[in-house]
């Protein structure tokens, strides 16, 4: 009898020890939190980065050819007039389980832009490139050409909050 009871106590060690490497295995998973949460937050902003792309882009034809070059400021306010109808469409309604999608001009982010990407120099072949109130603008040909908008956007779901920060160009 006595024999039958060491061998008992020598398997409960032998099964005891293992399970050491799956405790090991276990721990090193970790948590991820909501990871649900986490996808619809990042898709949110990947699908509103691609709406503000297309009206950036859609915004800008109502002002072709509008506006001189000196009447640059009319042009940008013309301009994000016509882009806040499309942005207003985005963040309506985008989240349907309580959350909100919120879109700002960046106005430094455009500023940091046109110093990083505007042409500057003899022999360009446009001419200056400034940034207004979150849009990037550039003169050609003695006309205002929209070159890029910066902004901010931000994706509130379930008490958290994503901000990105987006300079879309304007294709053309």
């Amino acid at each position: 009898m006595r024999d039958r009871g060491q061998l008992v106590l020598i398997a409960a060690v032998v099964v005891a020890l293992a399970f050491v490497p799956v405790l090991f295995a276990y721990l090193q998973f970790g948590y991820a939190g909501d990871a649900s949460a986490m996808t619809a937050r990042d898709d949110t902003g990947a699908a509103t980065v691609a709406a503000l792309d297309r009206s950036v882009d859609t915004a800008a034809p109502l002002l072709a050819q509008q506006y001189a070059w000196g009447a640059r400021s009319r042009a940008v306010a013309a301009y994000r007039d016509a882009l806040d109808a499309r942005i207003d469409g985005i963040t309506d309604g985008t989240l349907a389980a309580g959350g909100a999608v919120v879109v700002a001009y960046d106005a430094d982010g455009a500023a940091a832009y046109a110093r990083a990407h505007c042409p500057s120099g003899v022999g360009r072949a446009f001419g200056s490139c400034e940034a207004h109130d979150g849009v990037v603008v550039q003169e050609r040909d003695g006309r205002t050409h929209i070159v890029a908008v910066a902004v901010e956007v931000t994706v509130v779901t379930g008490g958290s909050e994503t901000h990105l920060s987006v300079v879309v160009e304007r294709a053309g």
